[in-house]
Order: C-alpha cells, then structure tokens, then sequence
C-alpha cells in the first residue's frame, strides 16, 4: 500500500469512529507507530483530521458550534440508555446530595433516580428540573441564573456563588470531549465554568458519556483527568484509551453494546 493510499485509509477509519488510536493504526496497517504518526501529521496539515495525545479525531470534533438538544438527544440514544442505567447503580443512601450535570445522557440519569430514599439533587438543567421537580423523595435545588438555549442549562455567576457553598457526595458530570491531556472540555467557557465548579464542590465525580467523546478534545478543559472517579462509557472504547485512563487513576465501566 502507498503512503497516499494508506493515508485516505486512515482517514476514512478516523472519520467514521470519530476516534483511533496510534495503535490501533498500525495494527490496522502493519506498519510502525513512526509511520503512523507521520501519516498523522500530514493528515492533520492537510486539515483532514485533528492529531490528538495518543491518536487523531476527525476536524469536526474540535468545533466551536454544538448541536442542540434535540439533535443530541436522537444520537447514541441506546448507548446513553445503557449508560444511565449503569450510572443508577451509584445513587447514594438515603440522605445524601446529588449534582446532575445538563445534557442528554445526564438527563436519562435523572430518570433512573430511585424513589425508595430521599436524596438531595442539585442541578442546572431545566430539562431534568421539570423532571424531578414532583418527586416526593427529592429536594431539588435549581441553580439560576441565564438558560443557555443550546443545553437547557443555567450558566453565569448566579450559578457560579451557589455551587462555590456547596459540598455534594456526587456529581453526574457530562462532558464533549475527554482526554489524558486536555481532560475533560466542553465548547463554551461559560458552560464550563459552572462544569468546573461542580466537579470542584463533588466528594466523588462520574463522568458519562458515550465512547464517541473519549479522545475529543473540545474548546475549554474544564477539569483535569485525575479530577475523575469514574468514567462510565460503551463497550466502543478501545483498549488503548481505556488503558490511558486507567493509567491515570479513572475506573472505567464500559456497558454492553445495544442489541
């Protein structure tokens, strides 16, 4: 195979995972990590795709403009559904606090909230608001301030002084892109700074997201890897990046690939 050809190779493989390892490449390939990292480097001068710790990403996911709620609530739906369904095996006991980040798979953890103890929860989704809002066993606790129409969420320095107060015992935490480098990162810095206040005021944090945003490094970092607990993700994620975030102290839970 030609360089030129295996380069188009490449980059077809990137694009339509959303993410590959280095590794993963040269196995891919039969070729050395050199060379892949060399057919990297042209590919990402060319613009084709972003080269990324460990591997590449496809140009579109180092973007600025994020999609809406409804177009990410249709995308990977029966993985964040596996996603949420794990994530509910980590409620606390009775008595304890809970922060859910907005987003869409955060908001399918809200619906695996148990009803057999009460729970403080804390959030800045008005989605997830509405939802839990008539729950007898929950204190709900709506952070305010400005609703940011593409997540449904508060952002803003209302949001900012209340989270600064807090101390929860866990944080549902979503996240557009997740890396050993850039850690956790989101397309808007006023989104990330309420994000970065929640991790900041959580004794415990998990992160769920599916397996298309590890290796995304998105616009703002908002925390840094070692800031995670535990990743629960799809069984998508490779065992490279799965090996690299459990180097870095993160647990990682890969759930069962939908039927």
């Amino acid at each position: 195979m030609y360089a030129e050809e295996r380069q188009q190779a490449i980059a077809e493989m990137v694009i339509s995972r959303g993410r590959a390892s280095v590794a993963e490449l040269a196995q891919a390939y039969d070729v050395t990590t050199e060379t892949v990292r060399r057919d990297l480097a042209v590919l990402d001068r060319a613009g084709v795709l972003r080269r990324v710790h460990g591997g590449a990403v496809p140009t579109r996911a180092l973007h600025l403009v994020e999609p809406g709620v409804g177009e990410r609530e249709s995308t990977r739906a029966d993985y964040k559904d596996a996603i949420a369904e794990a994530a509910g095996e980590f409620f606390p006991l009775t008595g304890a606090s809970v922060l859910l980040d907005a987003g869409t798979t955060t908001a399918r953890i809200a619906g695996q909230v148990p009803t057999d103890r009460e729970l403080v929860v804390v959030t800045n989704s008005v989605p997830i608001a509405a939802r839990l809002a008539a729950m007898p066993t929950v204190t709900l606790q709506l952070l305010g301030g400005r609703v940011r129409g593409v997540t449904q969420a508060a952002v803003g320095e209302q949001a900012l002084r209340v989270l600064d107060n807090l101390r929860v015992d866990i944080a549902f935490i979503g996240a557009n892109g997740i890396s050993a480098r850039h850690g956790l990162s989101t397309p808007d810095s006023e989104e990330a700074a309420v994000k970065r206040a929640m991790v900041a005021c959580a004794n415990y944090v998990v992160v769920a997201a599916d397996s298309s945003k590890v290796g995304r490094e998105d616009f703002v970092s908002f925390a840094p890897i070692s800031s995670v607990d535990t990743l629960i993700t799809d069984a998508e994620i490779s065992e490279a990046d799965r090996r690299t975030l459990t180097d870095e102290g993160v647990e990682v839970i890969s759930t069962g690939a939908p039927a």
